[in-house]
């Protein structure tokens, strides 16, 4: 497998009668796996769009996407459901996390949706909590965990389910910088260690800096970016 996340020509417009709004065009992306990519741009370039295509939650106007040699077009809704349970992870800026459950909880809760029994769900959510170093708040429910552990569940969250490549969205984009510190030390440390791939859009150069790759998104395409 060269590829974990292979764009071909994607290219994607919103319509408003006749008027067309183009926000992906012709975008062509590689990502391998074990790579950590980053993906920086202007607020309204696409980013946002970019990762739900990605992340297998909506299709592009034309062009292809492939991971793990599947072209994920070709699957029905219900095929791509589960295989955005079985392949991607996601991160988001703003945690995404039920504040009504327990740290334990949300990070079982992918692989309940999986089908996998409680026990063992619970099991795999205490064992990837522990990695991230929240053995310790396992039954504490968001609200009564700082910025930085509610990311960690978060990041714990993407990775219960063993996927294959993470996207992550500004994953420290509303922490201070000591916190950001130590959630790019996690992420370095869980991609060294499981080979997930991972692909960060951020604003945070210090971050895009850190990554294997750095690219741009400007005017709908991708293109290397020398950060300094």
């Amino acid at each position: 497998m060269s590829s974990r996340l292979l764009c071909k020509a994607v290219s994607k417009s919103y319509f408003n009668g006749k008027h067309e709004t183009k926000v992906l065009n012709n975008l062509n992306l590689s990502v391998k796996p074990g790579e950590l990519l980053a993906i920086v741009g202007s607020s309204g370039c696409g980013k946002s769009t970019f990762l739900h295509i990605a992340g297998v939650l909506d299709s592009p106007t034309s062009g292809e996407v492939v991971i793990n040699d599947v072209n994920v077009l070709n699957l029905t809704d219900k095929e791509r459901a589960s295989f955005r349970n079985q392949h991607i992870g996601f991160i988001y800026q703003f945690h995404h996390l039920m504040m009504e459950f327990s740290a334990i909880e949300n990070v079982a809760m992918p692989l309940l949706i999986r089908g996998v029994c409680v026990k063992d769900a619970k099991l795999a959510a205490q064992e990837i909590l522990t990695q991230v170093g929240l053995s310790h708040r396992l039954d504490h429910r968001p609200a009564e965990l700082s910025g930085g552990e509610r990311q960690r569940v978060a990041i714990a969250r993407a990775l219960v389910t063993n996927p294959s490549i993470v996207l992550a969205d500004e994953p420290t984009g509303n922490l201070d910088s000591e916190t950001a510190e130590q959630i790019y030390t996690l992420i370095r440390s869980l991609n060294q260690k499981l080979g997930i791939s991972f692909v960060i859009v951020t604003h945070d150069l210090v971050l895009a800096n850190r990554m294997d790759r750095q690219l741009t998104l400007t005017q709908g395409h991708l293109q290397a970016m020398e950060l300094t």
